[in-house]
């Protein structure tokens, strides 16, 4: 458990968004802390994708800052998301189906030897070293991504974000499509990335993963933050009564 002293790694601070005249997200502040895990919950539409978009470059708030380790940032494009080390793992996941972990590591950003060719072998080496890190029982490397099982897949996807420098991950509830052997991998593969650092914003719909994986809950309704609460000293029914109510038992009881 992070003891949340010192300076966030990110804070979004007094966030607002509006479509079309409707407050998507109204006035939201939320922070995560390196080694951290913070899960984003609220039904469809309550906004917490339209609020973690706005940290990944995909929107542009209209009121409210974002700050990265204490400074003031201004995230316009995905671009911008990935110069402060910031990164998003979408459940598409975006891999390219027909290559392997190695080219999918490394698409769009290949290593090419003395000659300008493209480097295979050392693409391959940096991809074992770094899944030995993060998923050390990943063995096809040689087969495509799509002959990989989804929590595989993932963890190229992950890998990928880390062996670029990622210090704060957003994904986009990891474990929906998988079975319990692969979710129990995906939260391995979340414990080690808290190992290492790095913070996680996880937007999730199930309150088990969220009580599982998480080290503090922020629930949003109608765009606004119901509030935010230390897992441990929650209950599921606690945090369901935050996203159907809107009410924070925690709150309400003081």
């Amino acid at each position: 458990m992070t003891n949340n002293t010192g300076t966030p790694l990110v804070e979004m601070r007094d966030i607002s968004i509006s479509f079309g005249g409707i407050k998507a997200v109204d006035h939201v502040t939320v922070d995560l802390y390196p080694g951290e895990v913070v899960g984003l919950l609220g039904h469809n539409g309550a906004g917490k994708s339209t609020l973690i978009k706005c940290l990944s470059g995909a929107y542009r708030q209209d009121a409210g800052d974002v700050y990265i380790n204490g400074k003031k940032v201004d995230i316009r494009s995905p671009r911008d998301a990935r110069s402060h080390n910031i990164e998003t793992i979408y459940q598409t996941l975006a891999l390219a189906d027909n290559l392997n972990a190695a080219a999918n590591l490394f698409l769009g950003r290949e290593l090419t030897n003395a000659f300008g060719f493209v480097d295979e072998g050392k693409m391959e080496a940096e991809t074992r070293k770094i899944m030995a890190r993060l998923n050390p029982n990943f063995r096809k490397f040689h087969e495509p991504v799509s002959a990989l099982s989804g929590g595989q897949r993932q963890s190229v996807a992950i890998a990928r974000a880390v062996y670029f420098n990622a210090k704060v991950l957003i994904m986009d509830e990891p474990t929906a499509a998988l079975g319990p052997h692969e979710t129990q991998m995906v939260a391995e593969l979340i414990e080690e990335l808290k190992a290492q650092g790095l913070g996680i914003f996880l937007i999730e719909h199930d309150i088990h993963n969220v009580m599982k994986l998480c080290d503090r809950a922020s629930v949003m309704k109608n765009g606004q933050l119901v509030g935010t609460e230390r897992v441990e000293d929650v209950t599921e029914d606690d945090i369901l009564s935050m996203i159907i109510l809107g009410k924070n038992p925690k709150r309400e009881a003081a």
